[in-house]
């Protein structure tokens, strides 16, 4: 097992392990330290399937099962097909691109740990890929936030909603998405949650704040928090924080959702396939370990 350091803000690559294999307690603790300080981990040249992909997922928390049933994989529904792909008239996966920055379940009391994700199909346009997935470095945006803005916002919490997000997709050219309605709004109320918050594997202050979920930092005056809110989205999304994945066939690439927030780019369309296999997993065993 060698992990390999990118270049500049994120990642890392491991190669060495094959997931199609259980993992042994000390590769699982090796794997969890390296997502805590590289925040994206790629798997380069791996060979799985949906049970393979559950397995190594599951190392790390309770995976969730996802609302859309309809786009889960046969026998394993904590397994999402993630896909533009379109077989007899019917999609057979959940389009993913064109998300904007967000932290997965920011929006939800019961926390995201990890993404996993497996890629089948990749599209391509003169050989390169298309589809990448964009992350953001939130332990040094904060490092880099102004002290004074540090000490105005610590002990602070902020409202995350998860129908700003759905509102700013049905504004997306094309969209037919109807409006949420009282019982799924109901389903999904708005919570909050700390604005900086503690890693729970490397211990260090993290931005905890993001574009598609964050509304309001609570007790705070709306024009001051609008103004406060627009300078952090602003400043967590600067070049020198970013990282951006091009996927390869029989990649996983894994993402810590504390540390970073992400964005699916859509560079693609209908006419160039994409197949993706997802696992999410949850923050419950993160988060009582470090307990």
């Amino acid at each position: 097992m060698e992990i390999t350091p990118n270049e500049g803000a994120l990642g890392a690559r491991i190669t060495g392990l094959d997931l199609s294999k259980p993992l042994s307690g000390d590769e699982v603790d090796r794997v969890r330290m390296a997502l805590g300080k590289h925040g994206v981990i790629c798997f380069p040249d791996q060979h799985i399937d949906a049970a393979d992909l559950k397995r190594f997922s599951a190392n790390f928390g309770t995976l969730e099962i996802n609302v859309a049933q309809s786009y889960q994989e046969p026998d394993h529904p904590e397994v999402m097909i993630l896909s533009n792909k379109v077989v007899d008239g019917k999609p057979i996966g959940l389009a993913d691109a064109g998300q904007d920055w967000h932290t997965d379940m920011s929006y939800s009391k019961e926390m995201a740990f990890a993404n996993v994700l497996y890629g089948i199909e990749i599209p391509r346009k003169d050989g390169t890929p298309l589809g990448c997935t964009e992350f953001s470095n939130m332990r040094a945006a904060y490092l880099d936030l102004p002290d004074e803005l540090k000490q105005k916002l610590e002990g602070r919490t902020a409202t995350h909603d998860f129908n700003k997000f759905w509102e700013m997709m049905r504004t997306e050219k094309g969209s037919t998405r109807p409006p949420l309605t009282p019982e799924q709004k109901a389903k999904k109320p708005p919570v909050s949650q700390p604005i900086f918050l503690t890693h729970p594997i490397t211990g260090d202050k993290i931005l905890y704040a993001n574009p598609g979920y964050t509304v309001q930092i609570d007790g705070m005056d709306k024009a001051e928090s609008d103004e406060i809110l627009q300078f952090l989205f602003r400043h967590q999304l600067q070049d020198k924080y970013r990282h951006k994945h091009p996927w390869t066939e029989n990649d996983v690439l894994m993402w810590d959702n504390f540390g970073t927030i992400h964005n699916a780019v859509a560079d693609y369309g209908p006419d160039t396939p994409r197949l993706i296999k997802r696992c999410q997993v949850m923050a419950d065993k993160v988060l009582a370990d470090a307990a």
